[in-house]
């Protein structure tokens, strides 16, 4: 088969926006059901035709309030139909919506806000107002602060109410729909750097459909037009910006909304989505709920294995490229039929077509799991600086790769290992920072990942190890761990520190006594010692480091907060194992010769 090229993808989608799209997908199905929603004990959806209304009216809202070309329009929303709503109002007045993560503290929201230089915020409740409220005077280019939930008018008079800016007469969509042009800047994703503040990945309106056309080819026959999804990851995490927001409005499919990702569980029995994404931690719960289920009691776990090896039989004969003999076939469909798709009913994926995880190392033997099962399960590889996919192959998964570039796509590997990503996906530049754009962008269009990777015998890229530090937790949040290990340092027993997490469900740190304010500390309480191995063990010496903990929490989001961490006996000396001879942390060497008390932290 002929290979798509870049310029193929170009061509295809020259001249689009994200509001031409949207119009167009409004015109062709204005009675088809766009949005889902639980409200109480009940379903409420919306039609293509609804979703527009809304949009078009919180557009002249908005304009009111001097949104225009080019504004940034910061949203705090959780996974509801109002933040679709919002997103596409800002776009249609030709401004940059700017989401940020639910679990944002007050600092990380004055960052956001500042940096971008949001002239409108629209925020999902009054947990939330608090947070930026907290804020709100030292921004100075906020103009406007909107609340969407306010049933007990909590929120101070200068507050907005969204109901109140949404309730005017609607923009004509076509009309609107012209105001954006392809290189505006459609979205800022703020990821976490290795150093510094986090950085604000600048996405074009032809950067997102160039992505969104790449997907399409690759897709081949399937469609995702009228497709159930469910939408539960943050809308800051490109992965469900893309999904549920920007494929959504191309493709035509039917989003679910779940406000809290701890009801997904219930929602997908609901919904029972045709397509799902997640993280490999969700799909480790998931797991680990069908095998707990199959053993409760001897004859259905005998049943489930059995019918586990017969599937693992035919998906291995599939995955080698072998045709499957008749008799097995037969017998797999049996136990697709009687057994798993039972099995997969427990947690909601009975119908779906394509599981897809990624945004942090998937095991193999997850993948081969839900294989067996028969459930397509494959991994996809890509960043925010990608619009999110780069490496995906749907139907012929190979485990332990990411598959091969997608559709115009292009990857290299550099001398030292490092993945090298081009295509018209490759984001604009980081706003206000052309330092560290210079850095992830050479001057031929390349990618610099941070990834160490390499290609198998079919061209399937396998990713080997990290260049960069950014953690990825298991449950796809990218942390800085030199940030929090900043943090840890501040606590005055606290010498050294390594926080811990990627691919884990949590964070947890190595910390390190310091002898000097150790001696000092033990001295003012009449504390006599012998080594700080004898120090680290003190029971009063681990609840002052709690509390010291337990305030630096307060500073972080929930995913990134400590929920662990061991106290080692021995000092960090330069140009050891464990430090470089200034002091910079040696992080594989730690996490290799720490290894036991890792572990133990996540016992």
């Amino acid at each position: 088969m002929m290979q798509t090229s870049a310029e193929q993808v170009s061509a295809a989608i020259r001249g689009e926006t994200i509001p031409r799209l949207f119009s167009r997908t409004v015109s062709s199905r204005a009675d088809a059901v766009a949005l889902r929603w639980r409200s109480g004990d009940s379903w409420t959806q919306w039609t293509w035709r609804q979703y527009a209304e809304q949009a078009c009216r919180l557009a002249a809202g908005m304009t009111v309030l001097g949104v225009g070309r080019g504004d940034p329009v910061l949203l705090m929303l959780r996974n509801r139909p109002e933040f679709h709503v919002a997103d596409m109002a800002a776009l249609l007045l030709g401004a940059t919506p700017v989401s940020v993560f639910n679990s944002s503290s007050p600092e990380q929201l004055r960052y956001a806000a500042g940096h971008s230089r949001a002239r409108v915020a629209i925020v999902d409740n009054v947990e939330f107002l608090e947070r930026f409220l907290k804020v709100r005077g030292e921004l100075a280019d906020l103009r406007h602060l909107i609340i969407v939930d306010d049933p007990d008018a909590l929120a101070p008079d200068d507050v907005g109410s969204y109901g109140d800016v949404i309730a005017t007469s609607p923009l004509p969509l076509e009309d609107a729909a012209e105001t954006a042009r392809p290189e505006d800047i459609a979205t800022i994703i703020y990821t976490s750097g290795t150093t510094g503040p986090p950085k604000g990945v600048m996405l074009s309106h032809a950067n997102i459909l160039w992505t969104n056309e790449s997907f399409r080819r690759l897709l081949g026959g399937m469609s995702w037009t009228d497709r159930r999804f469910v939408s539960y990851l943050p809308m800051a995490h490109i992965a469900e910006r893309m999904t549920t927001h920007y494929d959504h409005i191309a493709f035509g499919s039917v989003v679910t909304t779940c406000p809290d990702a701890t009801q997904l569980a219930s929602y997908l029995r609901e919904v029972r989505p045709h397509v799902f994404f997640g993280p490999p931690r969700v799909f480790e719960k998931f797991a680990a709920g069908i095998q707990a289920a199959m053993s409760a009691d001897e004859a259905t776990a005998a049943r489930f294995e059995a019918a586990h090896a017969v599937g693992a039989q035919a998906a291995a004969l599939q995955l080698a490229d072998e045709s499957v003999p008749d008799d097995l076939a037969s017998s797999c469909e049996e136990a697709r039929r009687e057994v798993f798709r039972p099995a997969l009913a427990l947690v909601g994926l009975e119908e779906c077509e394509m599981a897809i995880t990624g945004a942090a190392p998937v095991p193999t033997d997850l993948v081969h799991f839900f294989l067996a099962m028969g459930l397509p399960l494959s991994e996809i590889y890509g960043l925010s600086e990608t619009c999110g996919p780069h490496t995906w192959e749907p139907y012929r998964v190979r485990p332990g790769t990411v598959g091969p570039p997608m559709p115009g796509c292009e990857v290299v590997i550099a001398d030292d290992g490092e993945i090298l990503l081009r295509g018209g996906n490759i984001f604009v530049g980081y706003l206000n920072d052309a330092a560290r754009t210079r850095d992830s962008l050479d001057d031929e269009g390349w990618l610099h990942t941070g990834d160490v990777g390499l290609f198998d015998e079919a061209g399937y890229l396998k990713i080997v190890d990290r260049k960069k530090e950014i953690i990825i937790t298991a449950g796809g949040k990218n942390v800085s761990p030199a940030n929090l290990e900043a943090a840890l340092k501040s606590i005055p027993l606290v010498g050294q520190a390594c926080v811990v997490g990627d691919g884990r469900p949590y964070l947890t740190a190595l910390i390190v006594l310091d002898p000097e304010m150790t001696a000092a500390w033990a001295a003012r309480r009449g504390v006599s010692y012998g080594s700080l191995l004898e120090m680290s063990e003190h029971p009063d010496v681990r609840a002052e480091i709690n509390a010291g903990v337990a305030n630096i929490n307060r500073e972080f989001s929930q995913p990134e907060q400590i929920k662990r961490f061991a106290i080692l006996g021995d000092e960090w000396l330069p140009d050891s194992d464990e430090l470089t001879p200034t002091l910079k942390l040696k992080r594989r060497s730690v996490l290799k010769k720490f290894e036991r008390q890792i572990s133990e932290l996540y016992a």
